[in-house]
């Protein structure tokens, strides 16, 4: 494949369509594969009377297969399944661990007894909060990573609406930053899955940047989703757009990270007291600050290796994939650093920067 760096920013959409764009056949045979694999775990998973009275409420499919951002040689998908044993968040850390082993067990069985189109490997690497597993094409290099996550169903029956605050209230009281965010999958994904179709092209385009530049101990990838759903929302809100452009624009935002405060109010806000005052409290912390817009205890801008990501940023901003045809650079969108925040009776704007 062909480096980002020595491709030409007007040619950008081009390089998405050749080289990022998933294969279509691939991603239906992935997806059957995957339905069979939630319905049978749906169905057998906890079969046996030593887990009698334990059920599969749901199977949530997240990710970028479930946002509609997978892409060639580079899927994910998270298999989150939501279980009745779990009454509370506490729950889900105490009994995690010989879940898991359950429905590895199950799993196994599952790729025995199911003919399926794909076929899938276990990583070596075990995790005690997940599965990590990964789908084959049987005719081609495509693959598919994908984790399974037992999770605790904080948001009951989703009616894709704004989730009740106490959900939030019992979150935040656990202490935990980040730890529960499973729970809230259904929320990660509708907050990409109905984007415009070029935005989705341009978290593709990111995520291959991230790939290319990718070494240990720097920041998730879903940090630059999510700074990348900022860039379009703040700087250009267009279901067409220069992707250039666009590109340049999460660099930037990437380059000045130690300015960097971000947040969304889609799914909770500061009217509940509560959850106004850990949110004040979050930011508050030192720069840079990105809550997930489903999850107020995760902060991406606590991740390692932001400083690393901004030198690979700067570099790539020279390169041809950052200029115009007559040498010059690709300007950014004028996007603020800072979203405001309302801070309140008592509460000052931080000095933390």
């Amino acid at each position: 494949m062909a480096s980002l760096a020595h491709f030409g920013s007007w040619g950008l959409d081009n390089f998405h369509r050749d080289y990022l764009q998933p294969n279509k056949e691939f991603l239906q045979q992935a997806r059957r594969a995957i339905d069979c694999i939630c319905d049978f775990l749906k169905r057998r998973c906890f079969q046996d009377a030593s887990w009698r009275g334990i059920k599969v409420l749901k199977v949530v499919k997240g990710g970028s297969l479930g946002k509609g951002t997978s892409m060639k040689n580079g899927s994910d998908a998270d298999l989150v399944l939501f279980l009745n044993i779990f009454k509370s968040y506490t729950d889900q850390k105490k009994t995690r661990k010989m879940v898991i082993v359950e429905i590895e067990r199950r799993l196994n069985e599952c790729q025995e007894l199911l003919n399926l189109e794909v076929f899938f490997e276990k990583f070596k690497w075990p995790n005690p909060r997940v599965l990590q597993f990964k789908l084959h094409s049987k005719e081609s290099d495509d693959s598919i990573e994908f984790d399974v996550l037992p999770a605790y169903n904080a948001l009951g029956q989703y009616q894709h609406s704004r989730p009740d605050p106490q959900i939030y209230v019992d979150l935040i009281l656990t202490g935990k930053c980040g730890e529960f965010s499973s729970c809230f999958t259904e929320l990660q994904k509708d907050f990409i899955v109905d984007r415009t179709t070029k935005l989705k092209n341009l978290i593709r385009l990111v995520k291959h940047w991230y790939k290319e530049v990718k070494e240990n101990s720097i920041p998730p990838k879903y940090a630059l989703e999510l700074l990348t759903v900022y860039a379009w929302e703040q700087g250009s809100g267009q279901t067409q757009f220069n992707m250039a452009e666009g590109f340049r624009t999460v660099l930037w935002l990437i380059e000045n990270y130690k300015e960097i405060l971000i947040y969304w109010t889609e799914y909770y806000d500061f009217h509940n007291e509560i959850i106004k005052q850990y949110l004040q409290e979050q930011l508050c912390k030192k720069r840079p600050v990105i809550l997930d817009p489903a999850d107020p205890t995760a902060n991406f801008g606590e991740a390692k290796g932001w400083d690393r990501l901004a030198e690979k940023a700067r570099c790539y901003a020279s390169m041809n994939c950052c200029r115009n045809r007559d040498g010059s650079f690709v300007e950014p969108w004028d996007v603020p650093l800072a979203k405001e925040v309302p801070w309140g009776e008592g509460w000052s704007y931080c000095t933390l920067l």
